[in-house]
């Protein structure tokens, strides 16, 4: 029997600004229905997909479960509105994340090498600075702000600015945090002001475009040239394709490790003996980064279409059906975590998908997981205590996003 409130909460970006109706769905639904048939009002039906076990089998067989042509969740009128806007196709220029074989290992491997450990570590020394450069603003703001606005969000955009290339001045700074707001929490009606993906995807051009020219006329040692002068079977890379490459790493690149951050703080405050640990052991601070990613999970889904029937918990899931992989349920699985519900910075063994799994595994995880560590060691010195200074909020969102203000007060050492 269709349960249609359900399945419209599913759809409802605003449920994910509530953590307890989020998780209270997820968890009903990998109790009673794991594999749910789902069918909101004015979208187009899918599989919702909560089990961790379930989700690592479909992204284990990329052949048979495929990234495109649906990839988001979005309104049936909206789908439409975004493919007359991207001239008849259903997005406007593909990503690699909505990339199938061959193409999605081609292209992710144009930036792949960048994103290994071993290169990314070498950038330690900077983006500790950059790290230090937050610090002092937290220092400077004492003995409160607003954590995700002012130190979160704004460490890990100006990280992804110096793997790109892009000039470190704040009017950059302002244009790519205004089109990510807008990219991610389009539905939302404070962060998006209005306006969606589409009006997003075209500021991210506007910026893009020109920036991509400066690379191809003037290359230098970051991701940005590296994209922009790309050969793809001999021929140069499809200035389409590019502008979404440089969409996925300003956006995704800084959106998920502000939130995850501003997430791990505020599970700190709810958990202070947590956050008293890992001062005590600082050699903590990856478990507890592991930890914070799981507890957050700021990527809420993606889409995978079916490429031929499959039988999954005893359900047909037929050729052309589209899967919702819900992550923050796969997060709290009891049936591979012990005590999901508590937030423990020494979790062992951690195999959360906050990342994702499979071929589409997070191409800058290496990275996201350096900027994390890093900013916790910088921050577990200065700080005894945080305190909520208000009521945390969180983006109306269903696709990425995480807190949109923590406010708090701090006592310094």
């Amino acid at each position: 029997m269709l349960d249609q409130t359900l399945d419209n909460d599913i759809a409802d970006p605003r449920t994910y600004a509530d953590l307890a109706k989020q998780h209270g769905l997820y968890t009903q639904m990998r109790q009673n229905d794991p594999l749910h048939w789902t069918q909101p009002e004015g979208h187009r039906p899918f599989w919702t997909v909560t089990k961790h076990a379930d989700i690592m089998e479909i992204e284990r067989q990329p052949d048979k479960f495929l990234a495109y042509p649906r990839s988001k969740l979005f309104p049936i009128e909206y789908e439409k509105k975004m493919a007359a806007a991207a001239g008849g196709k259903p997005h406007f220029g593909r990503a690699i994340s909505q990339m199938d074989p061959p193409d999605h290992k081609v292209y992710r491997q144009i930036a792949q090498e960048w994103f290994q450990p071993t290169p990314i570590h070498g950038l330690s020394p900077k983006i500790t600075a950059l790290a230090d450069r937050g610090m002092k603003d937290l220092l400077a703001k004492a003995p409160a702000c607003d954590f995700y606005k002012e130190i979160a969000s704004p460490y890990p955009l100006r990280v992804i600015m110096l793997i790109l290339g892009i000039k470190d001045d704040p009017v950059s700074e302002r244009k790519i945090m205004d089109a990510t707001a807008r990219y991610f929490g389009g539905t939302d009606p404070e962060v998006g002001k209005g306006e969606g993906i589409i009006e997003a995807t075209f500021q991210y051009f506007d910026y893009f475009e020109p920036l991509a020219k400066e690379k191809r006329d003037h290359p230098a040692d970051d991701v940005a040239s590296l994209i922009a002068n790309a050969r793809v079977n001999g021929e140069p890379i499809d200035p389409a394709i590019a502008q979404m490459y440089f969409v996925a790493l300003a956006g995704a690149g800084h959106d998920t490790t502000g939130s995850t951050s501003a997430g791990g703080v505020l599970a700190m405050i709810q958990n202070p003996a947590e956050w008293d640990k890992l001062k005590a052991n600082p050699d903590l601070t990856h478990a507890a980064v592991e930890e914070m990613i799981r507890w957050v999970s700021p990527v809420k889904h993606f889409f995978r279409t079916a490429k031929e029937d499959y039988e999954l918990r005893g359900k047909t899931i037929k050729a052309g059906d589209n899967l919702l992989l819900a992550f923050p349920s796969a997060n709290r699985d009891e049936d591979l975590f012990d005590d999901p519900w508590t937030f423990r910075i020494d979790r062992k063994p951690n195999r959360h998908l906050g990342f994702g799994f499979g071929p589409h595994i997070c191409l800058g995880m290496a990275l996201a997981r350096l900027e994390l560590q890093i900013f916790f060691k910088a921050l577990m010195p200065l700080v005894r205590r945080f305190e909520l200074n208000g009521e945390p909020r969180w983006v109306q969102t269903n696709f990425v996003g995480g807190l949109k203000t923590l406010p708090v007060t701090y006592e310094l050492e």
